[in-house]
Protein backbone atom coordinates (compact mmCIF):
# COMPACT_ATOMS: atom_id res chain seq x y z
CA UNK A 1 0.00 0.00 0.00
CA UNK A 2 2.69 2.28 0.67
CA UNK A 3 4.68 1.67 -2.68
CA UNK A 4 1.35 2.68 -4.11
CA UNK A 5 1.07 5.65 -2.27
CA UNK A 6 4.81 6.72 -3.12
CA UNK A 7 3.74 5.91 -6.57
CA UNK A 8 0.76 7.85 -6.69
CA UNK A 9 2.01 11.13 -5.38
CA UNK A 10 4.97 10.77 -7.79
CA UNK A 11 2.79 10.56 -10.89
CA UNK A 12 0.99 13.66 -9.73
CA UNK A 13 3.97 15.71 -9.37
CA UNK A 14 4.64 14.82 -12.83
CA UNK A 15 1.21 15.29 -14.69
CA UNK A 16 -0.12 18.53 -12.25
CA UNK A 17 -3.03 18.80 -9.93
CA UNK A 18 -5.48 16.17 -8.54
CA UNK A 19 -8.84 16.77 -9.68
CA UNK A 20 -11.42 16.91 -6.83
CA UNK A 21 -14.50 15.45 -8.91
CA UNK A 22 -12.42 12.47 -10.66
CA UNK A 23 -9.85 11.55 -8.54
CA UNK A 24 -9.63 7.81 -7.06
CA UNK A 25 -9.35 7.74 -3.06
CA UNK A 26 -5.62 6.69 -3.46
CA UNK A 27 -5.29 9.88 -5.82
CA UNK A 28 -6.44 11.88 -3.48
CA UNK A 29 -4.48 10.42 -0.83
CA UNK A 30 -1.37 11.26 -2.53
CA UNK A 31 -1.60 14.60 -1.66
CA UNK A 32 0.31 15.40 1.65
CA UNK A 33 -2.16 15.97 4.46
CA UNK A 34 -5.36 13.89 2.85
CA UNK A 35 -4.99 10.60 4.85
CA UNK A 36 -7.49 7.81 4.11
CA UNK A 37 -10.94 9.83 5.93
CA UNK A 38 -10.37 13.21 4.57
CA UNK A 39 -10.15 11.26 0.89
CA UNK A 40 -13.53 9.85 1.70
CA UNK A 41 -14.95 12.88 3.07
CA UNK A 42 -14.07 14.68 -0.18
CA UNK A 43 -15.81 11.71 -2.52
CA UNK A 44 -18.73 11.65 -0.26
CA UNK A 45 -19.31 15.24 -0.65
CA UNK A 46 -18.83 15.11 -4.75
CA UNK A 47 -20.99 12.29 -5.06
CA UNK A 48 -23.68 15.19 -3.67
CA UNK A 49 -22.82 18.25 -5.55
CA UNK A 50 -19.64 17.88 -7.93
CA UNK A 51 -16.82 21.08 -6.84
CA UNK A 52 -17.02 23.88 -9.12
CA UNK A 53 -13.65 25.54 -7.40
CA UNK A 54 -11.21 24.22 -5.25
CA UNK A 55 -12.53 26.82 -2.43
CA UNK A 56 -15.57 25.19 -2.03
CA UNK A 57 -12.74 22.29 -0.46
CA UNK A 58 -13.70 24.54 2.81
CA UNK A 59 -17.13 22.87 2.93
CA UNK A 60 -16.06 19.30 3.33
CA UNK A 61 -15.50 18.04 7.14
CA UNK A 62 -12.06 18.07 8.13
CA UNK A 63 -10.71 20.82 6.12
CA UNK A 64 -10.34 23.99 7.82
CA UNK A 65 -9.03 27.67 6.54
CA UNK A 66 -5.09 26.52 7.82
CA UNK A 67 -5.50 22.84 5.91
CA UNK A 68 -7.28 24.30 2.80
CA UNK A 69 -4.57 26.91 2.19
CA UNK A 70 -1.80 24.18 2.78
CA UNK A 71 -3.42 22.10 0.27
CA UNK A 72 -5.33 23.99 -2.53
CA UNK A 73 -2.24 24.40 -4.78
CA UNK A 74 -2.28 20.40 -5.08
CA UNK A 75 -6.06 20.27 -6.58
CA UNK A 76 -7.77 21.43 -9.35
CA UNK A 77 -11.66 21.71 -10.74
CA UNK A 78 -11.37 20.74 -14.17
CA UNK A 79 -14.67 22.19 -16.32
CA UNK A 80 -17.17 19.56 -16.43
CA UNK A 81 -18.84 18.56 -19.73
CA UNK A 82 -22.42 19.03 -19.92
CA UNK A 83 -24.51 16.22 -20.16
Amino acid sequence: MKILVIALLMVSWLFGAVDLNTASKEELMSVKGVGETKAQAIIDYRSKTPFKSVDELGRVKGFGAKTLEKVKNEFEVKEQNAQ
